[in-house]
């Protein structure tokens, strides 16, 4: 659903995507983790049609990523929620169900579905400038899925959630990509993606270090340890480690769910 082959973006001198690989499959949940500066935004802005690539190719749902028929697979819920303050939770649904122009019974139904799962009964004919962030956040994620998306992406999720907020969140990531719908998950919490992740794809210097599952990437680095560990290792962010690069060469082509893809990390500053 989501494809990017040899893509690379430059911001002047500054290189913050590298010829990056990437694929997200339908009904594939995949975490994409880096350091701060990896090339991660400006990656995800790149699939949302919110950058154009210098170099290389990005589809989503195999239509270009700045089409119109792709923006209608996608919905992309950003690192911080924006809702208008003086609306109310309903109300804001409401705008966004008729930006998408879905037909009134069926977004009636739609919206009481997204009500119920999220838990906003309790404050959704409330004013939007009343929220707490996990509530900001929960009605986002309910807009976000208004019209039924293909791919979700989102960055940063869990920034700022209560446990009760982060729970639910969490569970709808399941739900979606057991669905079908292929999401690209955003995040610095290891410990949510180790726990969620189908997949997981790691970013330094806007290059892909290493993709697979944690099984995957225990067995290539030959280490039993949390997903920090094998982070740390590939990022040069624990002791011993040397330039990223896993210990010897990857197999399989770099679109498999269960591959792995190894590169050099380039010289350059970073840009996130």
């Amino acid at each position: 659903m989501i494809d990017l082959q040899g893509v690379s973006k430059l911001f002047g001198p500054k290189r913050a995507v590298d010829r990056l690989d990437l694929h997200v499959r339908q009904g594939e949940l995949f975490a994409f983790l880096g350091p701060n500066g990896a090339g991660k935004t400006t990656t995800i802005k790149m699939v949302c049609g919110l950058l154009a690539p210098t170099a290389g190719t990005v589809t989503v749902g195999g239509h270009p990523a700045t089409s119109r028929e792709a923006r209608q697979l996608l919905a992309y819920v950003p690192d911080q929620p924006y809702l208008y303050e003086k609306l109310t939770g309903r109300e804001f649904l409401r705008f966004v169900v008729e930006m998408y122009g879905i037909e009134p019974r069926a977004a009636a139904v739609r919206t009481a579905e997204l009500v119920e799962t999220f838990e906003l009964g309790d404050f959704i004919d409330e004013l939007c400038e009343s929220y707490s962030q996990g509530m900001k956040q929960r009605v986002v994620f309910a807009a976000a899925l208004v019209h039924d998306p293909r791919v979700l992406v989102v960055d940063e999720p869990l920034v700022g959630l209560d446990p009760r907020s982060a729970r639910i969140v969490k569970d709808m990531f399941v739900s979606q990509a057991r669905s079908g719908v292929a999401v690209l998950m955003s995040t610095h919490l290891l410990a949510i993606a180790e726990e969620l992740a189908d997949t997981v794809g790691i970013i330094d210097h806007g290059r892909m270090l290493t993709r697979g599952t944690i099984a995957d990437l225990r067995e290539r680095l030959q280490s039993n340890g949390p997903l920090e560990d094998l982070f740390l290792s590939l990022t040069g962010g624990a002791q011993g480690s040397t330039d990223g690069r896993l210990p010897h060469p990857a197999v399989g082509p770099p679109g498999e769910a269960a591959g792995l893809s190894a590169s050099p990390q380039p010289d350059g500053g970073r840009v996130s």
